[in-house]
């Protein structure tokens, strides 16, 4: 049996994988043929792979990634301009998001856009790397709002500690001056320091336009396309073709 006094100890430090292998260690009768290093090397192993698993909870749970998009699952079959060892170049440990890179994933609704940016999110988070999905109306629409409340000082800093923002729907409708100025910011502050994944309907040559200010849209395009990798997906959209697939086996 466990020793009740030094397993409150152990949970009063955080120690719950190593519990959980020190019980594990009880109930097998092979564990008595291990030496006092081997079973402490067992415990501290578990302990250190439990924390790390804790660790990624924590990390996915912030980063507010819709549905379960894994970059194992991306689909090669579809006729979608996607290419296998660019991804997997991408998918490597993350380096992209270490060496603080951008990328741009372009194409027309329904392809899959927000699959694979959500997809290299998670994987960055597998990773070690912290992230924060955000369609781009939310994320002018917190902007707004801690504006209006006086917190945007404090929200500004707390997204900019983010290693990987991704923005989903970028572009789509111009934008407005505050918005125009609170992105300019964004990109200023991240710029060769974290990484942005933006996803959008329109092609990067529309961007300025979007953008309205000339000047501005310089600036914020200037650091947006510097070290950036471009995805650029076409094809028929994948919930259609879902769709039409579901109906003939229906019949």
């Amino acid at each position: 049996m466990l020793h009740q006094p030094t397993v409150e100890k152990l949970e009063a430090m955080r120690m719950k994988g190593m519990i959980e292998a020190w019980k594990a260690q009880e109930n097998d009768p092979a564990s008595s043929e291990l030496s006092f290093a081997e079973r402490l090397g067992l415990l501290v192993d578990h302990q250190h792979s439990w924390r790390a698993g804790e660790a990624l909870r924590q990390r996915l749970h912030r980063a507010r990634l819709p549905g379960r998009a894994v970059i194992e699952d991306i689909d090669f079959r579809a006729q979608r301009g996607l290419d296998r060892q660019t991804i997997r170049a991408l998918a490597e440990s993350s380096a992209w998001a270490g060496r603080h890179e951008n990328i741009f994933v372009i194409g027309p609704t329904g392809v899959g856009k927000s699959f694979l940016a959500c997809a290299l999110a998670q994987k960055a988070c597998r990773d070690g790397y912290s992230a924060l999905y955000l369609r781009a109306t939310e994320l002018f629409r917190e902007l707004a709002l801690a504006r209006a409340d006086g917190s945007l000082r404090n929200l500004l800093p707390r997204w900019n500690k983010i290693d990987v923002l991704v923005i989903d729907d970028w572009a789509m409708a111009p934008l407005t001056e505050n918005e125009r100025r609170d992105f300019w910011e964004i990109c200023e502050d991240r710029y060769q320091a974290r990484s942005l994944v933006l996803t959008s309907q329109m092609p990067v040559t529309k961007w300025h336009e979007q953008i309205g200010d000339p000047t501005v849209a310089d600036g914020i395009l200037d650091r947006l396309v510097h070290n950036a990798h471009k995805i650029e997906m076409k094809g028929d959209s994948m919930r259609k073709t879902k769709a039409k697939v579901e109906v003939k086996a229906e019949r």
